[in-house]
């Protein structure tokens, strides 16, 4: 570990006296401690849910599946059972991480040949040549299977309540939903469903989707066979053959999620693991090892030099993803090189400390909406789960009949046959959502911060805000972040709560920044969970910048004995 210099190590040392203030802090909500299991996500009403099931006696899985279900109802811009999963599970009694991939892959006839002959030459990023297989049903399925504990039809009914009855719009949930407005006027089923009346709802208007109530029935009561060979798969097929689409009844047959082994660095004395491709984990796993050669900035984790580094170390990462990532069964991708220290090393030496480079290759980016929970029961198992549509409502096709859209991942491929991530039957596309695990002696966080490209590098910063200056999670999760959503070249998007001084002294580098709101959702929305495996402990953060809450499990208050 590289030793601090005493100017730092004063400044850490009153970063955490600050942050234990309760009178005198930086950042806005507080953290949420409970001995009990906890839920946190981007909506109140699936923390609550999520919750709930924990105190019936459900696992983290139970729980997790449970507030997803929730979720695929109250956001439906950002998520549900049209989008693909990723999920790391670290299990309490063994010590051990899992590591599940739910993404889809494309219909077998969905190739580079196939898009050519339509006269397509760009990857369409809409549209029903966009969707891939969803996969979030059968890694929900595989989830349970292996660790959930109640009975997989009860860990549905708040999701079915919620869409027979409707539930009052969040106001971010209305925020993306506008935004999409023209987008769900291009699918009659979209327009018919999610534009009641003919305009998206207001924000505390109440919305029902008996629709999306009836498909999660049919899961609840049939499991993922419903999904992939039953009634959904032929209202997807029937969807899909009306808009031309190249989707069997074999590629949702045939589809599984598998389980993965997760890839992990450490830094410092952190150890931080994420999902290996065809995920973008290993973009954040570089960037943390490239900023490692850094030393932390005397000024904080919001200081010139620091954001300086972080920015650069992103621009490094990020062209190795564009030019390697891929999906694994199809192409081999140099995962050990590329998380190595010594290629790390090579790479931070490109860094100018005083400079901005803006000659990096640019990646592909777009839009994204996700939305990113985790849960830790009470005996300490924890689930990291990252779910998404990508796009505001994915493709913007909805199934037919069934109330939930289908996810645009295909949007991802590329059409250069000479690329790792080419377009081809049955091959996974790469992918932007990645959920984070990282542990220290007893101390063991999920988190995960969504929002496509940004995800890595909102990672990072969470990673270094607790590690380089001892940020509690909470902290750590509204610390003022910047992204990059257009091009991996100098134009930086960051928030206002960082310095003028700052913000000067990042220009005068050759950073062009553009200053948003304090807490822009542009820098996607995040949850963390710690448990402390020593004391049983466990703190809750929730992101500002989403609608949601860290909500903990409640213990029988009635009927209990009296403590003696």
């Amino acid at each position: 570990m590289i030793a601090l210099r005493p100017s730092v190590a004063l400044f850490v040392f009153l970063s955490t006296s600050f942050t234990l203030s309760a009178q005198d802090r930086s950042y806005g909500r507080s953290v949420v401690a409970t001995q009990y299991g906890m839920v946190a996500t981007s909506q109140v009403s699936a923390s609550q849910a999520g919750a709930l099931i924990l105190e019936r006696g459900g696992t983290a899985i139970d729980a997790a599946i449970t507030a997803n279900a929730v979720l695929n109802v109250t956001e439906p811009t950002s998520n549900g059972m049209g989008g693909d999963l990723f999920a790391i599970y670290w299990e309490a009694k063994t010590g051990k991480v899992y590591g599940l991939n739910a993404s889809g892959w494309a219909p077998k006839a969905l190739t580079i040949e196939h898009l050519r002959e339509k006269g397509i030459t760009e990857m369409p990023q809409l549209g029903i040549d966009s969707v891939t297989v969803p996969g979030v049903v059968d890694g929900w399925a595989k989830l349970h299977d292996r660790w959930g504990k109640l009975p997989w039809r009860d860990l549905f009914q708040p999701a079915i309540f919620y869409a027979d009855h409707g539930f009052p719009v969040a106001e971010i949930i209305h925020a993306w939903w506008d935004g999409d407005h023209d987008g769900l006027l291009t699918n009659t089923e979209s327009r018919r469903v999610f534009l009641p009346g003919g305009k998206v709802p207001e924000t505390g208007e109440m919305f029902r989707n008996p629709d999306v109530a009836r498909a999660l029935t049919l899961v609840a009561n049939q499991g993922e066979t419903a999904f992939y060979t039953g009634e959904v798969a032929k209202a997807i097929l029937k969807t899909s053959d009306e808009l031309g689409g190249t989707m069997t009844a074999d590629d949702l047959a045939s589809y599984s999620a598998e389980w993965v082994e997760p890839i992990s660095t450490k830094y410092h004395d952190w150890t931080v693991y994420e999902l290996p491709p065809n995920g973008d984990g290993i973009a954040a796993l570089e960037m943390l090892n490239i900023m490692e050669q850094f030393k932390p900035d005397p000024a904080g984790p919001h200081g010139p030099d620091e954001l300086h580094t972080r920015i650069e170390a992103m621009k490094l990462a990020y062209a190795d993803v564009k030019a390697y990532d891929g999906d694994p069964r199809f192409s081999k991708i140099p995962v050990d090189q590329l998380l190595s220290k010594d290629y790390a090393a090579k790479r931070a030496s490109l860094i100018d400390p005083t400079k901005a480079n803006c000659t990096v290759a640019p990646g592909a980016l777009g839009t994204s909406d996700t939305t990113y929970f985790t849960v830790v029961d009470r005996e300490g198992n924890i689930l990291s789960v990252i779910q998404s549509n990508y796009n505001n409502f994915g493709s913007n096709v909805t199934v037919l009949g069934m109330g939930f859209a289908l996810q645009d991942r295909g949007g991802l491929f590329s059409l250069d046959p000479t690329s790792p991530n080419a377009l081809a039957g049955r091959k996974r596309p790469f992918h932007t959502i990645i959920p984070g695990f990282m542990q220290r002696g007893d101390e063991h966080i999920g988190f995960g911060i969504m929002g496509g490209l940004n995800q890595p590098l909102a990672h990072a910063q969470f990673v270094s805000n607790v590690v380089d200056y001892n940020m509690n999670i909470q902290a750590a999760m509204e610390e003022p972040r910047f992204t990059d959503r257009q091009q991996l070249g100098c134009k930086i998007v960051i928030e206002s709560r960082v310095t003028p001084a700052t913000l000067e002294a990042l220009s005068k580098m050759g950073h062009v920044l553009q200053v948003h709101r304090d807490y822009t959702s542009l820098m996607g929305r995040g949850q963390a969970i710690l448990h402390d495996s020593k004391t049983g402990l466990n703190l809750g953060a929730s992101d500002p910048r989403a609608d949601g809450a860290a909500i903990p499990e409640q213990p029988k208050f009635f009927g209990a004995s009296a403590k003696p």
